[in-house]
């Protein structure tokens, strides 16, 4: 939602100021302009980025509107979840979990939690490391560093597709300069005509510096930095995942293993002690 009302105030505050300056409107549509321009961009961006970050890129593009997918209530769920699975593994043993991380869609622990089944990329991560408490695993700085490898294999993928928009903004406004360059080549050819036509002509082409920039430093650049917003939000998530993992392998309580996990979060998303603690005690019991 604010990413639709940010762009809004970009055009209004642009356009608005530049009509209420006595600017015709008409004189800013220039589709040869925006064909070199965004052609160009989009060419460059296809050279420049491997197939899976330009796929990468379009899927994330629907997150610049819907924003960050993680808010308070979704954190109270999943540490509602993680101590209803810790609960489970404390007083019946790990192995308690293994029907629970083989078939997730059947899991009467998740089914409780419809949001967090729904997450079908959370729930793999959870249960892939809890898969591995069954299997035997016990040691949490070994498992901890797996974790870690993961996440920053997953902050890299999210990377490059930040850093391909952020590159894509940068060159923008030097695509639009090559846009005004070739529009004054074409006013000097020709330079016979009366005042009035070069008038409108290195107009035109100069929409080219104005049409680069803009979608710059309005657009692209803030697109970049929302997604790596966006994307941050999705890294604490699995990050708050790993710290709940980490200590009920070192054998706390899960009331305690839930706590590291809600102090990893912000401080706009992260529930406090005894709104956490209301939750957990609400939770249901799963075998």
């Amino acid at each position: 939602m604010l990413f639709i009302v940010g762009i809004v105030v970009v055009i209004g505050a642009v356009i608005g100021g530049f009509m209420g300056a006595g600017g015709h409107l008409v004189v800013l549509w220039q589709p040869l302009e925006f064909v070199i321009i965004f052609g160009a961009a989009i060419g460059a961006f296809l050279i420049s980025n491997p197939k899976s970050v330009i796929t990468g890129t379009l899927k994330s593009l629907g997150k610049l509107i819907k924003g960050p997918k993680y808010g308070r209530d979704d954190y109270m769920e999943l540490l509602s979840v993680l101590y209803t699975v810790f609960k489970l593994a404390k007083s019946k043993g790990d192995l308690a979990l293994e029907s629970h991380v083989e078939n997730p869609d059947d899991s009467s622990i998740f089914q409780q939690y419809p949001g967090f089944h729904s997450d079908h990329h959370a729930v793999e991560f959870l249960c892939d490391y809890l898969r591995m408490l069954t299997l035997g695993t016990s040691n949490p700085h070994e498992v901890g560093d797996i974790m870690d490898l993961e996440l920053e294999s997953h902050h890299e993928e999210h990377h490059n597709i930040t850093s391909a928009v952020t590159t894509l903004a940068d060159g923008t406004p030097a695509l639009g300069i090559v846009a005004a360059v070739l529009g004054i080549i074409h006013t000097m050819g020709s330079i016979t005509e009366p005042p009035e036509i070069l008038g409108h002509l290195i107009g035109a082409a100069l929409v080219g510096t104005f049409s680069g920039i803009l979608f710059s430093y309005g657009f692209f650049g803030p697109m970049a930095g929302s997604l790596t917003h966006t994307f941050n939000s999705e890294s604490q998530y699995l990050t708050c995942i790993r710290a709940g993992i980490i200590a009920h392998m070192q054998g706390y309580a899960p009331q305690v293993s839930i706590e590291f996990a809600r102090k990893t979060l912000g401080s706009d998303v992260r529930p406090t002690f005894a709104e956490l603690e209301d939750s957990v005690q609400n939770a249901g019991d799963a075998g």
